[in-house]
């Protein structure tokens, strides 16, 4: 992808107004903000690919935000690829939400995609037990923003193929929305992963003009830590 000064020009661009702005916007839109500010504690945010210290949910001083970003740009903002962070070693590293606007889809590798979302189970705290878990509880949750193309406009790629990746995963989404040019959807993790999943590359909508944007999982690695 050109390294990562190609990187922090990329999401920069994903960030301007032409592409829609300051995503955690959304994110609160979509998050019960009333339900929030009401509960005991914090949720904690990791937000990947981090901009900013002062977006919409850090300067909601609703969540404990945890920042990174490859090439960081602020004090605030912890140099780090998500990829090599060291994994949560007790459960108050663990996290109730994370961010990953604009972020997928600038890994250059479809397996590389999968294998990022397969490694924010790794962050999440447990999904509750179904039984007791309130149904308006929007935690553990992923926020992910894609390129309105991704979904819409990809040979091996769409908005039903997203919903069965997510679903093996262990997440039901709860809030979707798209614009022009984004892609917005807040996934709940609410049931347990497969013990193995397989997501292979299959051609889903034809045509000249499409792209190639996909998103493979071939399988959980043996012994792998699934919570």
């Amino acid at each position: 992808m050109g390294g990562l000064n190609r990187y922090q020009q990329a999401s920069l661009q994903g960030q301007s107004n032409e592409r829609g702005g300051d995503t955690s916007k959304i994110l609160l839109e979509m998050l019960p903000v009333d339900l929030i500010k009401k509960a005991n504690r914090r949720p904690r945010m990791l937000e990947v690919g981090s901009l900013s210290t002062r977006n919409a949910c850090s300067n909601s001083r609703l969540f404990d935000m945890v920042h990174i970003d490859l090439n960081s740009q602020e004090p605030g903002i912890l140099k780090q690829d998500f990829m090599t962070r060291p994994l949560p070693e007790e459960s108050a590293e663990e996290f109730d939400i994370i961010s990953l606007s604009l972020v997928l889809n600038f890994v250059p590798e479809a397996e590389g995609r999968g294998q990022m979302l397969f490694r924010t189970l790794l962050f999440l705290r447990q999904p509750a037990d179904t039984v007791q878990k309130p149904n308006d509880d929007p935690f553990p949750s992923l926020f992910l923003v894609l390129p309105r193309s991704c979904v819409d406009n990809s040979r091996y790629f769409s908005d039903k193929k997203l919903g069965s990746l997510m679903g093996a995963l262990g997440y039901t989404m709860r809030r979707s929305k798209k614009t022009q040019k984004l892609a917005y959807s807040l996934w709940v993790r609410d049931h347990m992963t497969a013990g193995e999943i397989r997501f292979t590359k299959q051609e889903v909508n034809p045509g000249r003009k499409r792209n190639n944007f996909a998103i493979t999982l071939k399988s959980l690695p043996l012994g792998s830590s699934i919570k």
